[in-house]
């Protein structure tokens, strides 16, 4: 390994630097910079388009991610062989490839309905083929920038690491921006089709201002800078080796995004602005450390390969130390100060970045096709992260805890930091790259008690106490499901079930302490036609399951949960165990409205879902003008879609919107074809031959629980009362007159501004 850094430098001498930096050099940085503000929009919005069209359930999940990440690195590759090509005027391909992007996304939300339209229902092999074949070309295109612009400045710096750091810092700046942007204004305000005619706008100027400075400044752009020389050869890693350790910090770098966003989405209780904080604070790192690369391999690395690598060693380290403190750090912080820190994430971010341009500057001889070269380092990076994002994703998180992969990801990182030390020849400084492996090994030994407790200061923020615990936590690769155990005193009910950091119910099915709302699941019974074909969309604790599967008259009850995790708790639970072994329920694991789309022949009397909040991410699925017209097609004449709107006028707007006949009970909406009331007497009959496992739901005889049913049927009587809980059709279109619809294109309330304290407390019954 040493001997191959000698010979190379025995072989070469130091590169004689251009005696000035290219003029104008600010405009091509700061078209680069604008470059990834659209790349990253179109990736937000593609991707939320591909999981409305395909489902949010894992699988699909994991294959329109990979996909995109695949065509990132093919279009790395074909940038670089297009940079090497004789005569080729790069920013000529860059303005051109900028233009094309533009032209793709101006059609691309058009495009993929209508192949969807095609393929639904389709299984994940025919999924990842489509979403493939969709993303392969304007990845292709974004992939190929880097290594266009980076032939062109190397050519002019003749410097590797500090072209490469400054253009991957301001191309990912400009994403961190985008981030932010589509978080706090684009996503909801122009929803999905205004931003990406965003991201269409901005192509077109950087793609015709690239083409306007080229046929310019033809000739200056391809020369060197004026008194200066052509790059010549130094020394270098040999490049299969960089290869190799772009592609390990690549895994590791997406393996803790991965982590960091399950983390920060458990605080903020599953919002869709935590995806675009998370990345955007990822990404503002990453730029960050890439531009500290620039400038020390400008000022101080040169072409010292043993320095170099030596650098690489420390940051390899300081990187896995901070990300694998991230979680731990925010548990602690939000336990005491109200606010979701990103300082972590950030610095562990800038450290983790800066692997890939300090690879570039070791492995990349500026002499030789530098394009090529960082196409394929490229190529290796984005292998990793794929492989990061498919393997800690998918495969890694259904069978460890957060904790354990972060274990994991920490080892591997001290396994490339001594990787980076033994090229650099143990050039290091010695007793501080031992202290920093020591706290390695440190933190190792000591995850468990760093780790304890960390989701439910995650949860409860200010209000945490360390006696407050979780008697069950369930980590897999669809989420976290955690049940909170006691005490009570300080306002959480035990047994209450969080979903991804927000309430998802309690194990409850009795009306005779109805702490969880569930009169409404009762009211079935009273409304409507008979239900005895019934589909539920979530499961969560099973308590609405256990009821409904339970009523009398049901004959098949069909629930569709996207989160396998909720079966082991329901089996453990006395109170719907038995629910896992009636003949008459079938629960398949898949995402709701991919199931519809799937199963265009079921037919069904009622169709319920306790949805989750309305804000949070991915709600608008089983909320919007799209999800209620499928939703229609699956109900038999006269049948009824029940579901929680939490409250949202806009939810409660849409459905009224879609159906002729509406009923609102509490916070429920009932939406029919055919005329709607809640009959009292047929529920009083409904209700008192209602039985759950041979035990009576209200006993009629026993004083306590008849005036219980009196209570709960006096709701019958309360249509359209003030503050009452039953309103009619007539009395909610009064009352919501010129409220927003909810669309897949507006996506309802996801991206509006969260309300202090949603996510931690049930909703409002």
């Amino acid at each position: 390994m040493c001997a191959a850094i000698a010979q190379t430098e025995s072989n070469t001498h130091r590169i004689s630097r251009p005696a000035s930096r290219p003029d104008r050099a600010w405009i091509y940085y700061l078209l680069f910079f604008l470059s990834g503000f659209p790349a990253l929009l179109y990736q937000i919005v593609w991707q939320r388009t591909l999981f409305t069209l395909f489902g949010v359930n894992i699988q699909s999940v994991t294959m329109v991610v990979t996909v995109f990440m695949l065509g990132l690195g093919l279009g790395s590759l074909a940038g670089g062989e297009l940079s090497v090509r004789p005569g080729m005027r790069l920013l000529v391909a860059f303005g051109a490839v900028e233009l094309s992007i533009g032209a793709f996304g101006a059609c691309s939300l058009w495009l993929f309905h209508r192949v969807a339209a095609f393929t639904a229902g389709a299984t994940l092999l025919t999924t990842g083929l489509v979403a493939f074949a969709l993303l392969l070309v304007p990845t292709l295109l974004m992939g190929s920038t880097l290594p266009l612009l980076s032939e062109h400045f190397v050519r002019r710096t003749g410097n590797v690491g500090e072209s490469v750091g400054l253009l991957y810092g301001v191309n990912t700046l400009g994403s961190g921006l985008a981030c932010l942007l589509a978080a706090y204004w684009l996503m909801g305000s122009l929803g999905e089709s205004g931003s990406v005619r965003f991201a269409v706008a901005m192509n077109i100027l950087v793609g015709s201002t690239a083409l306007f400075l080229a046929l310019r400044h033809s000739s200056a752009a391809l020369a060197p800078a004026p008194g200066g020389s052509a790059p010549e050869p130094h020394q270098t890693i040999p490049f299969g080796v960089g290869m190799a350790l772009a592609c390990a910090t690549g895994f590791i770098a997406l393996a803790y995004e991965i982590l960091w966003y399950r983390i920060y989405s458990f605080a903020s209780g599953g919002t869709a602005r935590c995806f675009a904080e998370v990345l955007a604070y990822y990404l503002f790192g990453i730029a960050y450390g890439a531009r500290a690369v620039r400038s020390a391999c400008q000022d101080k690395l040169g072409n010292n390969i043993r320095r170099t690598m030596a650098a690489g060693a420390e940051i390899a380290v300081l990187g896995g130390i901070a990300a694998f403190l991230v979680g731990p750090a925010l548990g602690l912080w939000v336990a005491h100060i109200p606010s979701i820190p990103v300082v972590g994430l950030f610095i562990a971010a800038t450290l983790l970045g800066a692997a890939f341009p300090l690879l570039a500057h070791a492995a990349i001889d500026p002499a030789q096709q530098v394009g090529r070269g960082v196409s394929l380092l490229y190529l290796s990076n984005i292998i990793g992260s794929t492989l990061g994002s498919f393997l800690v994703g998918f495969v890694l998180l259904d069978h460890w805890s957060t904790r354990a992969t972060s274990v994991f990801l920490l080892a591997l990182g001290i396994l490339v930091a001594l990787v980076f030390a033994a090229f650099a020849g143990w050039k290091v400084r010695r007793a501080i790259f031992a202290a920093e492996l020591l706290a390695c090994f440190v933190l190792l030994f000591a995850s468990r008690p760093l780790f304890a407790g960390m989701y439910e200061r995650l949860l409860f923020g200010a209000a945490y106490h360390p006696s407050m615990r979780f008697s069950e936590v369930i980590e897999n690769r669809s989420g976290v499901i955690s049940v909170y155990r006691g005490p009570t005193e300080f306002g959480y009910p035990a047994e209450t079930v969080f979903g991804g950091g927000a309430y998802d119910g309690r194990f409850n099915v009795t009306l005779t302490q109805d702490s969880n709302g569930l009169f409404r699941a009762y009211a079935v019974a009273g409304m409507g036609p008979a239900a005895k074909h019934v589909l539920m969309i979530g499961l969560a604790s099973g308590s609405w399951a256990q009821v409904i599967a339970n009523e009398p008259g049901v004959q098949d009850f069909t629930v569709v949960e996207i989160n396998p995790g909720y079966l082991p708790l329901i089996r453990d639970h006395s109170e719907v165990a038995s629910l896992l072994a009636n003949p008459r329920v079938h629960i398949v694991i898949d995402d709701g409205r991919r199931w519809l789309v799937a199963h265009p022949d079921r037919r069904f009397d009622w169709i319920v879902m306790n949805t989750t909040f309305n804000w949070r991410a991915n709600s608008t699925n089983l909320l919007s003008e799209e999800f209620l017209r499928l939703a229609q097609q699956h109900l038999t004449p006269g049948g009824v879609l029940y579901y929680n709107t939490t409250w949202s006028p806009e939810v409660q707007a849409t459905g009224i919107a879609m159906f002729p006949y509406a009923l609102r009970l509490s916070s429920f909406l009932a939406l029919s074809d055919a005329p709607l009331r809640l009959d009292k007497e047929r529920w009083r009959s409904m209700l008192t031959a209602w039985q759950i496992d041979g035990k009576p739901v209200l006993d009629p005889a026993d004083p306590a629980q008849r005036a219980v049913l009196e209570n709960v049927l006096r709701l019958a009587d309360q249509l359209d009362r003030p503050g009452g809980n039953l309103e009619s059709r007539a009395s909610l279109a009064a009352r919501l007159q010129g409220v927003r619809l909810i669309t897949d294109d507006n996506m309802g309330t996801e991206w509006l501004p969260q309300k202090e304290g949603q996510g931690q407390t049930p909703p409002r019954n």
